[in-house]
């Protein structure tokens, strides 16, 4: 069963986030970050058969560190409250828009991936593409098993259309958004269950198309 530890112990950091207990419970976090790895090694080797840049990745280079940076936080709770992990050529700061994992108790796992940062160019270009060639991107997330796995989008909107799009443009929707992060979260039920692996690697299929989408449409890369 995947995730037996980790879920136990995230949910006492949440209640207990002081450098004081997690050092008394190193034991406990060493276990789950195991935990973590191993379940995120196959993912990471699975992945590698349908994205064959992400073969020679390290796992380790993959996943996120507990530690927060409080530097601009009014939090100063110094660690996450889940684990985290993106899949990209060389880990996570591929700089690509890769698959992401996150485990975190009270239903609050998820996968996803997608766009949240993009310069000007990149967020112009987007709007470019969809003002002319729209039906690529609906083709891709508005296909029935997309939008009944990935059914919710993180993404800032405009309010109006953005400059040089007249109001009664037929696709207004998809132009106001300044992000596109789609993902699904999973219950903590879920992430216990046995085939919860399946459904995070039959999510990372259905989510390919979008991702190289919008990395061969910002980044000129094809994967």
């Amino acid at each position: 069963m995947p995730f037996k530890k980790t879920l136990p112990f995230l949910l006492l950091l949440e209640k207990n986030n002081t450098r004081e207990w997690f050092h008394e419970n190193k034991v406990l976090y060493d276990d789950s970050r195991k935990e973590f790895e191993v379940f995120c090694k196959d993912l990471l080797e699975h992945l590698a058969e349908i994205q064959a840049d992400l073969r020679n990745t390290d796992v380790k280079k993959c996943m996120l560190r507990i530690n927060r940076d409080i530097r601009f936080s009014a939090d100063k709770s110094p660690y996450k409250k889940y684990f985290g992990a993106g899949f990209g050529p060389g880990g996570k700061g591929s700089g690509r828009h890769d698959f992401y994992i996150q485990i975190q108790p009270n239903n609050e796992s998820i996968l996803g991936g997608g766009f949240w940062e993009p310069n000007a160019k990149q967020l112009a270009d987007f709007r470019q593409e969809i003002d002319y060639n729209p039906n690529h991107l609906k083709g891709i997330i508005e296909e029935e098993k997309f939008k009944n796995y990935f059914n919710l989008i993180w993404g800032e909107k405009l309010k109006r259309m953005p400059k040089g799009y007249p109001e009664d443009h037929p696709e207004i929707e998809l132009l106001k958004y300044k992000q596109m992060f789609f993902y699904r979260k999973f219950s903590d039920e879920e992430v216990l269950k046995d085939d919860f692996f399946d459904k995070i690697f039959e999510g990372c299929k259905i989510l390919k198309p979008y991702l190289d989408y919008t990395n061969e449409l910002f980044f000129g890369e094809n994967r």
